[in-house]
């Protein structure tokens, strides 16, 4: 039997689960994050059962980078969670015939436990504890991920059937600026490249760093600066054809997904600066507004969306050093 002290840390979890209701984001994130430490695990997540396919819909630790990816139920342990409806157990992804070999080697997880998100007979999805390390977690850690789970399945059961299409807007979308969210766009671009692999076509991410965000919030404050970057995701979506995806990754970080005709590298960045760059009228002030920004092609520049971000990122940030000596400040 766990101890005292873990089972009053799932019950302090559970409160916190209660508090937010049917904020199926806010619920899943909470309780991603919450797992490392309640298990001590590398990482968690909460997989999403969505078709033929288990989707990471939140993730913590060493799962971070893998929002969206998907993972065939068949061909998963995960799948079998669910196709069971029972927790499951692998102490070495490595040999365990079980489980999907290459999604845990990308991930980077060596040992998992797999719980079934339930309300009375459906499942919703699984909470996903992963180590590193071979034989990491014990029948503790499976009995504690079971109790949590209990109170998670029923609010994500009835979040997902409580004005659907708006919960799942709220979880896949930015609240300030409307746009795709870090998930989706991940999901997206997964999608995407699956697609230009089988037919042998190229695609390009651009990674966009909104300019002086920091410098109007500390001057103006942050309601200002919201208004700046609302102004700013509205002229990004403005820009980009209906089959591309202009998403808000964080912060003042901004990513697009441009499917194949989108044009050469130095014409869709030019023509991208052209829609950004400007000043903006904000209630009596003029705000300067533009974009640092860095672009990367499939498949010369990488093969997985990791890598396209990576090698956009370090475009970005040459774009933006560029800028910052041309106008004589520190790069």
């Amino acid at each position: 039997m766990p101890s005292r002290e873990k089972l009053l840390e799932v019950i302090a979890i559970q409160t916190e689960v209660a508090r937010l209701g049917l904020d199926l984001g806010g619920v899943m994130d909470l309780v991603v994050q919450r797992t490392l430490g309640l298990v001590a695990a590398d990482g968690a997540a909460i997989e999403m059962a969505e078709g033929e396919d288990m989707v990471y819909r939140a993730t913590a630790g060493i799962a971070d980078g893998s929002l969206g990816l998907r993972l065939h139920r068949d061909r998963s342990l995960s799948g079998m969670c669910v196709a069971l409806g029972g927790a499951q157990c692998c102490d070495d992804a490595q040999v365990d015939g079980r489980a999907d070999q290459v999604a845990c080697r990308n991930v980077g997880l060596r040992s998992m436990i797999v719980v079934p998100l339930r309300h009375h007979d459906e499942t919703v999805g699984v909470l996903k504890a992963m180590s590193s390390r071979r034989m990491n977690f014990n029948t503790h850690h499976v009995k504690l991920l079971e109790l949590l789970s209990e109170l998670v399945g029923a609010v994500m059961y009835h979040a997902t059937r409580y004005a659907p299409s708006e919960l799942f807007h709220k979880a896949t979308h930015d609240g300030l600026t409307e746009l795709p969210n870090r998930g989706l766009f991940l999901d997206r671009l997964r999608a995407a490249l699956a697609v230009a692999t089988r037919e042998r076509r190229s695609l390009a991410v651009v990674m966009l760093d909104m300019n002086g965000l920091k410098a109007i919030n500390d001057r103006f404050g942050h309601r200002v600066g919201d208004a700046a970057l609302r102004e700013f995701a509205l002229r990004l979506a403005a820009c980009v054809r209906q089959a591309d995806t202009a998403a808000r990754l964080g912060g003042d970080e901004f990513a697009l997904l441009l499917h194949p005709g989108a044009g050469d590298e130095q014409a869709v960045l030019q023509r991208l600066g052209d829609c950004v760059d400007g000043r903006f009228s904000h209630q009596g002030l003029e705000l300067p507004v533009s974009a640092s920004l860095g672009l990367a092609r499939f498949p010369d520049d990488g093969l997985d969306p990791l890598d396209l971000l990576e090698r956009a990122d370090q475009r970005m940030y040459e774009d933006k050093r560029a800028r910052c000596l041309a106008r004589g400040l520190p790069a």
